[in-house]
C-alpha cells in the first residue's frame, strides 16, 4: 500500500510525502540489520505541530508516526520528528522505535547522511571507455543503539 501526496514547497525543504518514504525505507532496513524481520511498515509525516501557526526557532521539522508488524507477528511502532531529508537516502531528527512497546532503538538519523544529496544529473560515460570505467564504492555507517533481541519462533 502506497500514499503520495501533492508537492509542499515548504521554506525548510521539507515535504511530508518524502519525510514519510525515506522514514519508512531507513527504518525498515535498521530493523532488518537489527535481525528483525519486518512483515509491514508504513509511515505518515505531518509538516509543523497541529496549532501552531509558524515553525519552531531554528527551522522546521515533520512528525513522524509509523507502525507495522514482524513477521512474527510483533507490533512495531516509531514516532519522532524529522529535521531533515536527504534525496530519499537520510533522515536527521529524534526517533524512538518500539517492538511490542518495548524501545529497540532511539536514533538522532537513519541511512546514508554523509552523501551529499543529488540535485544534478547523472553524467554521460565517455564512449571512449567500455562500461564506463572504474565505479567507485559507497559505504553506509549508521550508529543504531540497541536495547532489546528480536524474538525467534
Amino acid at each position: 500500500m502506497a500514499a503520495l501526496t501533492a508537492c509542499e514547497p515548504t521554506s525548510t525543504g521539507l515535504n511530508s510525502s518524502a519525510v514519510a518514504i525515506t522514514t519508512d525505507r531507513t527504518a525498515t532496513n535498521a530493523l532488518e540489520r537489527l535481525g528483525f524481520k519486518v512483515g509491514w511498515f508504513s509511515c505518515t509525516a505531518k509538516l509543523g505541530e497541529e496549532g501552531r501557526s509558524a515553525p519552531p526557532a531554528g527551522g522546521g521539522f515533520a512528525s513522524v508516526d509509523c507502525e507495522g508488524e514482524t513477521d512474527s507477528d510483533q507490533q512495531i511502532t516509531l514516532k519522532g520528528r524529522v529535521t531533515e531529508e536527504r534525496s530519499g537516502t537520510c533522515i536527521r531528527g529524534d526517533l524512538t522505535t518500539r517492538i511490542n512497546g518495548k524501545v529497540v532503538f532511539t536514533a538522532t538519523f537513519l541511512g546514508d547522511c554523509e552523501s551529499q544529496p543529488t540535485r544534478t544529473t547523472r553524467p554521460v560515460e565517455p564512449p571512449d571507455r567500455p562500461n564506463g570505467g572504474p565505479r567507485a564504492t559507497v559505504t553506509v555507517t549508521e550508529t543504531v543503539t540497541v536495547t532489546a533481541e528480536p524474538t525467534r519462533k
